[in-house]
């Protein structure tokens, strides 16, 4: 996970016309029921079709006509949408189109009882999985929604790990394939389209405003601002300032009203990053802020209200701090609908070689490398047990600073400049249980990091020539090509 999502103060980013929409991911009844909404006016099949997908553990929504099941598929997230094409006050046609809008990877089935499947067509031209005859066929009903379900997995599994996402975006990548990183990285893809707040909890360094910045992209919120401040980084005195803003003549000096950063996330995301640094007095406001979504200004009576959501970040044991009468109790529970824990990179050491090959590839395009330098064995056997108390943006400095000196086709140890290693563990407070991970899987992700590295400089020397990459690497043109593909390279 690249490291440069935590700033210095505070910044506003305000989204310009849509792009795409993101998709969400959802990855199995198992772990919860899917909602699949129902768009039919006759009361009668509504009942049957929601009876037949509740047997097979659906949660099922139900509209009547276009402009509530509109209104539906804009306010909540359906893995699956099932609609007529003849509906009351519109069609299937306008349901279709506002389900792709809200979410372009949703599956929408239409039905129709009329003889001719022209309107199905037009429908499927205009982006439906696939349309049903009426009277409907429970059991070829079910066989669709599988399907279309199967299909929407491939297409947003893990996605936040994805080039394209952060490439979309303009966000920095998130990078590892370890147990622990593609947990975080499903409940945020299933978090991410409600409306609850989240509480991200981590160490420093670990990337906490990234995963907040996914939060809000992956929303029906990312047309709207996403706004930062780190609590932490601006005085108490002006904490409140920036926070709620100013009216004119409020205190010496504020000659003209100011908004603050809540009423600029109006409609979007608020990411209030070391939360635990404020004050009792700004909790308290804050506080007001959650559970009625309105304040005041400093120095003004009028009341204005937000609609934001609102994402918050602390590097502390807030639970330990409640307890310790050093933070609000009421606070942290609105805080913590949904609290997740980024973990530090030690606990995720199998991400290291991925971490370090992405890192020496974006470091090679900075510093204009025609050829990508390799990573000696002595190096990342240095990196692999290094405990990294800095976590993602200490290693993200190390690479570079390497990048920057050396001068031939290597990264040595000597490169990397980390303390010795007798001090390492104590002044990180490493123990046995910073050391779970199996070596199988350390060793597993550095050859696929090296494979990976070995096969993208075979390509750059050949500009791309596969088969004579393959000569090179001494396999056939079809191993290559299923590497590249196997090793998401990024290249057809």
């Amino acid at each position: 996970m690249s490291s440069g999502g935590e700033r210095g103060q505070s910044s506003v980013i305000r989204k310009g016309p849509r792009n795409a929409a993101a998709p969400f991911a959802f990855n199995g009844r198992s772990q919860t029921l899917e909602r699949v909404l129902v768009v039919e006016d006759k009361e009668s099949l509504r009942t049957v079709l929601r009876k037949t997908l509740e047997a097979e553990g659906f949660e099922v929504d139900e509209a009547s006509d276009a402009p509530e099941a509109i209104r539906k598929v804009r306010e909540a997230t359906f893995v699956m949408v099932l609609s007529d094409l003849r509906l009351p006050r519109g069609s299937g046609h306008d349901v279709l189109q506002a389900a792709l809008e809200a979410d372009p990877n949703v599956p929408v089935v239409v039905m129709t009882a009329y003889g001719t499947i022209e309107d199905a067509v037009k429908a499927m031209k205009n982006g439906a999985f696939d349309f049903l005859s009426k009277p409907v066929d429970t059991s070829h009903l079910m066989v669709l929604v599988e399907r279309a379900l199967s299909q929407r997995r491939l297409l947003t599994e893990n996605l936040l790990l994805k080039e394209e996402f952060a490439q979309r975006f303009g966000l920095p990548r998130i990078v590892g394939e370890s147990t622990a990183l593609k947990a975080l990285v499903e409940k945020v893809q299933r978090v991410a389209p409600t409306a609850a707040t989240v509480l991200l909890q981590g160490e420093s360094g670990t990337g906490k405003e990234l995963f907040a910045r996914a939060l809000h992209e992956l929303s029906p919120r990312r047309e709207g601002p996403f706004v930062a401040i780190n609590c932490a980084a601006i005085p108490e005195t002006l904490l409140e300032n920036e926070l709620f803003g100013h009216e004119k003549g409020a205190y010496t000096g504020a000659g003209a009203a100011r908004a603050g950063k809540i009423e600029m996330a109006d409609r979007g995301t608020l990411f209030l990053d070391e939360i635990g640094e404020t004050s009792p007095g700004i909790q308290a406001k804050l506080l007001r802020v959650l559970e009625e979504r309105r304040f005041e200004r400093v120095g003004g009576t009028a009341t204005i209200s937000v609609d934001v959501r609102v994402v918050a970040a602390s590097n502390k044991d807030l639970e330990s701090a409640v307890a310790q009468k050093g933070f609000r109790e009421d606070l942290f529970f609105r805080l913590s609908v949904v609290p997740l824990t980024v973990p530090p990179l030690r606990e995720r050491s199998g991400d290291i070689p991925f971490l370090v090959d992405h890192f020496v590839a974006r470091y090679s395009r900075d510093l204009k490398r025609r050829i990508k330098p390799e990573v000696t064995r002595q190096a990342y056997e240095r990196l692999l047990t290094y405990p990294w108390p800095g976590n993602v943006r200490e290693l993200q400095n190390c690479i570079e600073r390497a990048m920057i000196l050396c001068d031939g086709g290597s990264i040595g140890e000597d490169h990397l400049h980390l303390p010795e290693p007798r001090h390492e563990m104590a002044a990180a407070g490493a123990s046995v249980a910073d050391l779970a991970v199996p070596l199988a899987e350390v060793s597993q992700a550095a050859a696929r990091a090296a494979e990976r590295g070995h096969i993208e400089r075979a390509l750059e020397v050949c500009g791309g020539d596969r088969t004579r990459a393959a000569e090179i690497l001494k396999v056939t043109p079809r191993t290559l090509s299923n590497k590249i593909r196997d090793l998401g390279l990024g290249v057809d």
